[in-house]
């Protein structure tokens, strides 16, 4: 894909009948997901790469028809794909044009006092529920609640910004601290913002937070 850009811009076009420019697309970011009713130990473990653009999910049938998404997580993840990439050409060639971005990567461009800041929320997002991970992206770092995103968080110099995935009028906010955001261009998930500089609110804030993941988790 990544050698055959306009190619690939070409069928998106005339599959999904749009106009995608080859400059739209954010191609640092491509991935591959495997999909499979199951993967072998070996299989899993050959992800454990922490900046390795792939993702392994599990797929399966019940007999009512429902299906169920599973992605199977990194075990490890501390070693980098950079230390055994220059013997293959074409790793090499992928790494230098992907990159997959850890939290590490946001938490170095702010302050002790922000960082600091972020880490409260965050442990009070991880205490919400035993199956809420973490996705860090581009320019947001996800929370997640059964493979569904149901809040981001913009790390700022001044402050933090968190994104909750609920549509315009979905949101209980009686002290209306949110900005829906549905018509205005945001990096985040769902329709509210929501500005945070200290710990003041964060209660409340951590009530509206609530509302996003239990509307995300079935």
């Amino acid at each position: 894909m990544l050698n055959n850009k306009a190619d690939f811009i070409l069928e998106y076009n005339e599959s999904k009948n749009k106009t995608l420019k080859r400059n739209d697309v954010d191609w640092s970011q491509s991935k591959v997901i495997f999909i499979s009713p199951r993967f072998s130990t070996y299989q899993r473990e050959a992800i454990n790469f922490k900046d390795l653009p792939i993702e392994l999910w599990e797929i399966k049938r019940f007999e009512n028809n429902t299906l169920s998404f599973e992605q199977i997580q990194k075990t490890t993840a501390k070693e980098s794909i950079k230390t055994i990439s220059k013997s293959d050409e074409i790793v090499e060639t992928v790494n230098k044009e992907v990159v997959v971005f850890s939290e590490q990567d946001h938490l170095q461009k702010i302050d002790t006092d922000i960082k600091e800041l972020y880490e409260e929320i965050k442990n009070r997002l991880l205490n919400m529920d035993n199956n809420v991970s973490i996705q860090p992206r581009k320019q947001t770092i996800g929370f997640k609640i059964n493979n569904n995103i149901f809040c981001d968080i913009v790390l700022l110099t001044q402050g933090l910004k968190i994104y909750l995935n609920l549509k315009s009028g979905d949101l209980n906010d009686m002290q209306k601290i949110a900005r829906d955001v549905s018509n205005v261009g945001h990096w985040g998930n769902g329709s509210y913002e929501i500005k945070m500089n200290d710990t003041e609110n964060i209660d409340y804030i951590i009530s509206l937070i609530k509302q996003s993941l239990k509307k995300n988790k079935f």
